[in-house]
């Protein structure tokens, strides 16, 4: 909820200016200015249903998601690692051609293989530490800006 309330403020979505819609699979509070769909976004339909409540295609796709941790460092680098993958996935099917991707991706960042995809994707990957993170935190993202793709046909 804590990204949704920022994007909301930044683009203006509670007096119409821009558009919010944020994807979980567990219930979230109301928050102004999202519009909220409680889905998998695993889901074949989701990318379609995605667009279908923005009006158009995504400027921006961020994802939060992180995996619940085992504390095996290598283990749980191949989960964040799949889910900022398949975020990718999802991202490329809903962007605009020149959309941004923000994607969760802890201490050791997206690996090498993940980040040679982005750049395929996008003009521009990089990893990015919000202000807001704590300095001890391991919190870090991959930010993948000037999506390169056009519109995917239906099929």
């Amino acid at each position: 909820g804590g990204w949704s309330q920022i994007a909301a403020k930044r683009v203006g979505a509670v007096s119409g200016k821009g558009k919010v819609v944020a994807i979980d699979l567990l219930e979230m509070p109301e928050i102004p200015g999202v519009n909220f769909a409680q889905l998998d976004f695993l889901a074949e339909d989701a990318p379609e249903k995605l667009i279908a409540m923005i009006g158009g295609r995504a400027d921006v796709v961020m994802s939060d998601m992180a995996p619940n941790t085992t504390g095996h460092r290598k283990t749980d680098q191949l989960r964040i690692v799949g889910l900022i993958e398949t975020a990718a996935a999802f991202a490329t099917d809903v962007l605009n051609p020149g959309g941004t991707f923000l994607a969760k991706a802890f201490q050791s960042g997206a690996d090498a293989e993940l980040v040679a995809q982005l750049k395929r994707d996008f003009s521009s990957v990089r990893h990015v530490k919000p202000a807001s993170s704590r300095q001890d935190s391991s919190e870090r993202y991959v930010l993948a800006m000037g999506f390169r793709g056009g519109v995917k046909a239906s099929a």
